[in-house]
């Protein structure tokens, strides 16, 4: 098929804080990615989505909100209190600046405010006048009688006519759209930049997750080459999920970075309390958790692994997906024993022992770049297939090596059957008599020899055990019980198991 590939026009939504910025953003784009609450700052990092109109697409960023204008226009001089708002009015301004579109907005609720008068002043200004591509949308237009009437007094800005919009009902956003999409056309903006032959593409589908301040910005930064999250040793400074596509080595790669997960923003439950942002933070991390297919578990190898992590891993297993182990932060190890350090975590994670281990460091770009080439393994090694001839044939060897061990009874059970189900994530069933047993620990050890011969590198294996049934004198093969292998046991400790059955 042909692809086409497009740098989509950049339309950008801004405006002084508590306006609306991110529910217009998740009313245009038609979802909840952006966290919206009454609390002043939520917005961090600009989300970035693409919109769809008219057969058209752009792509649209939600910007921080500006709380302090002379800041904003001096980033540089970075008041040490306020450094992470220093950073998002930062990042506000370069997205003004490569904007094709700006979408000013204000809101009708407040009226006409000094620091609106400002920002419209400053705009001006950062744009060279060329205020022909700024759009002033007054929104919170939620009773056309009671809030429009005010819209009028938004002239004042001399930023051309207001459209009114709510973005909370959607009212008035079809027309927003419609304006923005002629004005690109008009613009000339949507330009196909090459066509090229090639077959469909599959995304690998890679989150970022883990407590906070262990660097998963900073890697996710690193990894693209710019500054394209926040970054502060302040917890919880990534509070909504941020991704971004790359292609590497002919394959498409989403990374997503998330917010960090600590047990004190899951309980908050205070209205008003910024921990508050922390826990809706969370809440789309495990969302992303669940659209993605490979988890980069990142930890400080600098500090002692805690209970919390282990349950994170778990979180990461129990939803099946591929798991990699990353130590960030090695560049504070003075001694750099790998061996000993991965042995550290082996011991932490008992139950995730096959996951691979990648020690690095996001603040100085070592070992980074082989990160990747990892994330394509694991990804190859996920969508395994087997046929059932090789499956059977393997069965008989590893029952050379090892018997079946039952889980009661006195005789070994009988495998009549093993094939895969599934593959992305890999499944198995194991088909045995309709009165045999098999133990836990058997399974484990089909699944350890799955990996030894086939790879399935960083990846969880569900294994299904169903019993051949009788039904009406005919036999009849039916799924009986399911058994997950996530591996907590060891190799050696599994045999020796399995040797005294």
């Amino acid at each position: 098929m042909k692809k086409i590939i497009k740098k989509l026009p950049l339309v950008v939504v801004f405006g002084r804080t508590n306006v609306g910025k991110s529910t217009l953003f998740n009313a245009l784009t038609e979802s909840g990615r952006a966290i919206v609450s009454d609390i002043e700052g939520t917005t961090r990092d600009a989300n970035l989505n693409t919109v769809e109109w008219q057969n058209h697409e752009f792509e649209l960023v939600d910007t921080g909100g500006i709380i302090n204008l002379d800041q904003f226009l001096n980033p540089k001089q970075n008041r040490e209190t306020d450094i992470i708002q220093a950073k998002i009015e930062a990042k506000a301004k370069s997205y003004l600046e490569k904007a094709d579109v700006v979408l000013f907005l204000v809101d009708a609720k407040a009226g006409l405010l000094p620091q609106d008068r400002s920002l419209a002043i400053l705009i001006k200004k950062l744009l060279n006048h060329k205020i022909d591509k700024v759009m002033l949308v007054v929104n919170k237009v939620d009773n056309y009688r009671r809030q429009g009437s005010r819209a009028s007094e938004f002239h004042q800005l001399a930023l051309g006519e207001p459209l009114t919009v709510s973005a909370t009902t959607g009212s008035g956003t079809g027309d927003l759209l419609d304006r923005v999409v002629n004005f690109l056309a008009d613009k000339n903006k949507f330009k196909k930049v090459a066509e090229v032959e090639e077959a469909e593409i599959e995304e690998i589908k890679v989150i970022m997750i883990g407590k906070p301040n262990v660097g998963k910005s900073s890697l996710f930064n690193s990894i693209l080459g710019e500054e394209r999250v926040i970054v502060s040793p302040i917890a919880h400074t990534t509070r909504e999920p941020q991704d971004t596509v790359i292609e590497y080595k002919n394959k498409t790669i989403r990374i997503i970075d998330t917010a960090g997960i600590s047990r004190q923003g899951q309980r908050s439950e205070k209205k008003f309390d910024p921990k508050k942002l922390e826990k809706l933070g969370i809440e789309q991390s495990l969302t992303s958790l669940a659209e993605a297919d490979i988890a980069l578990f990142i930890v400080d190898a600098s500090e002692p692994y805690t209970h919390q992590d282990a349950k994170v891993v778990e979180e990461i297993l129990e939803r099946q997906k591929s798991l990699i182990i990353i130590g960030n932060k090695w560049d504070l190890i003075e001694d750099k024993d790998t061996k000993k350090y991965t042995l550290n975590i082996n011991r932490k994670f008992p139950f995730a022992i096959w996951a691979p281990i990648h020690f690095l460091s996001a603040k100085t770009g070592s070992k980074v770049n082989k990160l990747l080439d990892l994330i394509i393994k694991v990804s190859d090694g996920r969508k395994i297939k087997l046929n059932d001839t090789t499956l059977n044939t393997f069965m008989m060897k590893i029952v050379k090596i090892h018997l079946p061990a039952k889980a009661k009874g006195v005789k070994h059970p009988h495998i009549k059957r093993f094939t895969q189900l599934r593959s992305n994530p890999p499944m198995f069933e194991v088909r045995i008599g309709a009165k045999d047993t098999l133990h836990f620990s058997y399974v484990r050890f089909i699944s350890n020899r799955l990996r030894e011969k086939f790879g399935f590198l960083g990846t969880p294996i569900r294994v299904w055990v169903s019993k051949n049934k009788k039904v009406h004198g005919q036999q009849n093969a039916g799924r009986e019980q399911e058994i997950f292998v996530p591996m907590d046991e060891n190799e050696e400790d599994i045999e020796k198991e399995i040797m005294n059955f």
